[in-house]
């Protein structure tokens, strides 16, 4: 080391000062999208302390730092899992079957505002909302119309959704068994993680103890009767989304993540009964080298949180397996076309750090709801990725770059700087109700918009290379009629439904409700007699109370 420490400090006065005095660097200071700053150059000695078996091992192998399938994509691509969802549950049905059509290897399902805080398309506050950011569900019989044609069996699914999850898992699993699919052959991921809609979305419902309650229900549930469904994914997407930096991403996920596990093993589960069913959710922002470190740290991160705080003997406790949405707060309404270049550079940077399933967004999703020649594009940048690339040759191709090795070990320490942190705070829940982690995201959030508005952040099209442009055409526009047609379908519904039944099981779904029992039996049982979406909620909301947001000074 002390060869190389000399030699640079040569290459420093005898090739760089000279250079700069002739050629000055476009700027004073370099950093990442996230603030950090970057040297100009990457060598060993940034790495000195860096011990392969013990950092960074083998592929499968703790801590899986350079993945956690041993031949990764050699042996099996990513799962292309198209994110959509709009309208009515026919129009998505269609949309599915073109995304399975066009080769979509699973599908992830986008609900509708009303929906996503558990109220029917007929309540006062769904009017206006109905359909347009994803597909209303009010019933089962909507779920029905969803999957029409689409064998579960034969299908992954992913289901974003948090405050109702149980509900619509609920829903998933009655469709499934009218299809002769029985529960321990369904596989798919539901969302299900409310800590980050009190961080950073806001579609939450119920108070935070309720609401952790019918999570850990969920993950008993599933342990026993839908063993290969993943029963959360544990989000920094929509962290990194409200303007979090690549390290808040990952300490304030993984910090969540911990919350779960207490939740779950004070709730009396032993931590290998669940934990190899958690999955992870990230972002793919533009920085493509400071995205590949994350994941990396993430994994070693998460790994070493599993062996040594909850001494968890399952090698699957371990791995930090993650879906990755490329970055809707990156695209630009300007020159969309853009957006194409800044998704392929995402996808660059989730497949090369390793994630299991991917989506990508498509170019006019800053506009409107994606088209399907959009959609299709979207699809094509994958699969461009994965078979003409040769990034899905080897494993982990950027391990051993000085640069990439140094900047996962910074994002790790930074991580779990903020763990800690939390960690004296009482936990993830307790620094939530306290308004830390959403301050500390609303800093980082302005500051990137300072640095955007002031040109030292450049972004294509906007503060930079603007040109003239006509207002884009063909935009997918959602009906207002829908609206209409799914509160007939609700009325419809009521008319023919066993309403006496509906009311006894709701009244059971209340007194389990009132006491500690599993809930998620009674929540299925109600589904079946097509008790809808916000009655079931509405029960919950009785009995639990609805959450009421920190305010921030």
């Amino acid at each position: 080391m002390k060869d190389i420490k000399e030699a640079k400090k040569e290459w420093q006065e005898n090739k760089v000062d000279k250079s700069l005095a002739r050629f000055p660097e476009r700027k004073e200071k370099f950093t990442s999208v996230s603030g950090l700053e970057v040297e100009r150059l990457s060598t060993p000695l940034d790495i000195s302390d860096l011990d392969y078996n013990e950092d960074l091992g083998f592929p499968g192998m703790y801590p899986y730092t350079r993945g956690v399938q041993p031949t990764m994509y050699r042996g099996r691509l990513w799962t292309m899992r198209m994110y959509a969802g709009f309208a009515t549950a026919e129009e998505s049905n269609k949309r599915y079957k073109y995304l399975v059509e066009q080769g979509s290897t699973g599908l992830s399902v986008a609900f509708d505002l009303p929906t996503q805080i558990g109220y029917d398309s007929d309540h006062a506050l769904s009017q206006g909302e109905v359909g347009k950011v994803g597909v209303a569900i009010d019933s089962l019989k909507d779920m029905e119309l969803l999957f029409d044609g689409i064998p579960l069996d034969k299908v992954s699914t992913s289901m974003t959704i948090n405050a109702p999850a149980a509900v619509l898992l609920a829903m998933y699993i009655a469709v499934a068994e009218k299809q002769g699919v029985s529960e321990d052959k369904l596989r798919g991921t539901i969302q299900n993680d409310i800590l980050k809609e009190y961080i950073a979305r806001g579609t939450y419902i119920f108070p935070t103890e309720p609401s952790m309650r019918l999570i850990t229900n969920i993950f008993e549930y599933c342990s026993k009767n839908v063993p290969k469904w993943n029963t959360i994914s544990i989000s920094g997407y929509h962290i990194r989304e409200a303007g979090s930096t690549a390290a808040q991403e990952v300490g304030f996920t993984l910090a969540d993540g911990i919350a779960y596990v207490d939740a779950a093993i004070e709730a009396g589960l032993d931590v290998d009964s669940f934990a190899p069913r958690l999955s992870f959710f990230f972002n793919a922002h533009n920085d493509l080298f400071e995205e590949v470190a994350k994941y990396r740290a993430a994994r070693r991160l998460w790994a070493r949180i599993m062996k040594d705080r909850y001494k968890a003997k399952n090698p699957k406790s371990m791995m930090l397996k993650f879906h990755t949405q490329t970055g809707g707060s990156t695209l630009t309404a300007q020159q969309s076309e853009n957006n194409i270049v800044r998704v392929a550079i995402q996808t660059l940077a989730a497949v090369l750090g390793g994630t299991q399933s991917l989506h990508t967004n498509s170019k006019d999703e800053a506009m409107a709801l994606p088209s399907e020649n959009s959609v299709r594009t979207a699809l094509r940048t994958q699969q461009v990725v994965a078979h003409e690339s040769g990034v899905t040759n080897t494993v982990d191709p950027l391990a051993g770059s000085y640069f990439v090795e140094a900047k996962t070990d910074e994002i790790e320490k930074l991580a779990m700087e903020y763990i800690e942190k939390i960690d004296e705070l009482g936990g993830a829940p307790k620094a939530i109700d306290k308004g830390y982690i959403q301050k500390e995201i609303m800093d980082a959030a302005y500051n990137y918009q300072k640095a955007v508005e002031s040109g030292e952040e450049v972004v294509v099209g906007v503060n930079k290379f603007q040109a003239e442009e006509e207002a884009p055409k063909g935009l997918l526009k959602v009906d207002p009629k829908v609206g209409e047609m799914q509160m007939k379908k609700i009325d419809q519904l009521k008319e023919e439904r066993n309403n006496e039944e509906v009311k006894t099981k709701l009244e059971a779904l209340r007194k389990a409700c009132e006491t500690e029992e599993n809930v998620m039996p009674y929540i299925i049982e109600a589904v079946k007699e097509y008790a809808t979406l916000g009655e079931i909620c509405g029960v919950m909301r009785e009995v639990f109370g609805e959450y009421e947001q920190a305010v921030m000074l």
